[in-house]
């Protein structure tokens, strides 16, 4: 099996780099069968996004300090991990923001679409679904849209439920809601559209993130799932990405 190894800049992945591309060699991203990333989620979501263009598996080993999309640390029988490994298909989101001077940002997110208020006073926003106003002030810190691959990160943080990969819904989760106070967000079907309009966007500056792109001042966010694009993980039989989402939910 021919694998190029992904690497995050930390002293302890790049010596697992070392060790095992001495063992099984460093092939090109074009030519390889798989895409071994060395570290942690945030270098897993880096991977996800600088290899979009190769559509190859991606299966993690856990160098770094959160490991969720990673399976556990074990240098032994790769080759025999890799071909027993499932795979999970996952979407990214489609990220379209405007900015205040008009100029148009696209990004894709697999964890979530964020927007935080760029100041000390509280965001406004109004929130539609495929063209429907659902609510026409929200007063919050921000308010974040998750995939269910993201809904145990930041999320999960925000207090947003946490989203089996079968369901088919996306979190809408408001972050610090101030009114409607009792609001505690949606979950939305994920082939429905969600806009997200900033009121007073000059007094109360937006900004936007998806995953680790951020645009700022922004005064509209429009996001959607990207039906026909989709990466795969894999991980160990034991490990299952869908196994450790239903955990995650009886812990406490």
């Amino acid at each position: 099996m021919k694998i190029h190894f992904h690497c995050a800049k930390t002293a302890k992945a790049e010596e697992a780099y070392k060790t095992l591309s001495k063992s099984f060699g460093q092939n090109d991203i074009k030519d390889c069968d798989v895409i071994v990333v060395l570290g942690g989620d945030g270098t897993m979501l880096d991977a996800l996004h600088d290899c979009a263009k190769v559509k190859k598996p991606f299966y993690g080993i856990n160098y770094g300090s959160v490991g969720f999309l990673m399976n556990p640390y074990h240098e032994d029988n790769l080759n025999s991990r890799l071909k027993n490994a499932t795979s999970v298909p996952i979407h990214p989101l489609q990220m379209k923001a405007v900015d205040r001077s008009g100029k148009t940002h696209e990004a894709v997110a697999f964890n979530e679409v964020s927007l935080l208020r760029e100041t000390r006073q509280a965001a406004r926003l109004k929130i539609s679904v495929d063209s429907v106003e659902r609510i026409p002030e929200l007063v919050c810190d921000g308010i974040l849209i998750s995939t269910p691959a993201g809904s145990t990160a930041y999320n999960l943080s925000a207090q947003g439920p946490i989203l089996p990969l079968s369901a088919n819904v996306l979190a809408l989760t408001p972050i610090s809601a101030f009114r409607p106070r009792r609001w505690r967000g949606a979950l939305i079907p994920s082939h429905l559209d969600i806009r997200i309009d900033v009121i007073d966007d000059d007094k109360r500056p937006i900004s936007v993130t998806a995953d680790s792109r951020e645009f700022r001042d922004v005064v509209s966010v429009e996001v959607k799932q990207a039906k026909d694009d989709a990466r795969t993980l894999l991980f160990d039989p034991e490990h299952h990405l869908e196994e450790r989402i239903l955990k995650e939910q009886f812990l406490s």
